[in-house]
């Protein structure tokens, strides 16, 4: 199951790192911290996540330094994915292997002017938090990205819960 305390970064210890998984039993969200060893690549968080019970498989969130963070679902071999800002990939290791991952390129000198999404923003439909609304949340310049991350939660139904952890958890 879910371990401890999650570190991802690059080297920058500014903001709260934390990565978390997210799945329901029995029709009620279980969340729980990840290891670090789930925050050192991209494939070492998704099997982090397959390794989850869930009746339809975990969602998994990674948060680095505040700045930017990654969503994910993972249900067997299925993954969708989510990167918050994809400015991040060029100071990021983590983001750079979310955009491999998403056949899309590094991001450019105009993609700097703005806060612009990758991947799936339809990740959450199914639960209740429509594409439209997320790409409202993740626009938001003047919110970090667990702001961000705890609003997500919030509109899926865990909010309270994901913020308890991630205080008692992180410091």
């Amino acid at each position: 199951m879910v371990s401890d305390r999650s570190v991802s970064n690059a080297g920058d210890d500014t903001g709260r790192d934390f990565a978390v998984v997210c799945y329901r039993e029995e029709g009620r969200w279980e969340i729980g911290l990840l290891p670090e060893r789930a925050t050192s690549s991209l494939e070492a968080f998704l099997a982090a996540l397959r390794q989850q019970p869930g009746e339809g498989g975990a969602l998994g969130f990674v948060d680095v330094a505040d700045d930017f963070f990654v969503a994910a679902r993972v249900i067997g071999e299925s993954v969708r994915l989510l990167l918050s800002d994809v400015t991040a990939a060029d100071e990021w290791p983590f983001a750079r292997e979310v955009l491999e991952r998403l056949g899309l390129p590094e991001p450019s000198d105009e993609d700097f002017d703005d806060i612009v999404p990758a991947g799936d923003l339809a990740l959450f439909a199914d639960l209740g938090l429509p594409e439209m609304e997320l790409n409202l949340l993740v626009s938001d310049i003047d919110a970090y990205a667990d702001e961000m991350l705890f609003a997500i939660a919030r509109r899926l139904g865990f909010g309270d819960e994901l913020e308890r952890l991630v205080d008692a958890g992180v410091h």
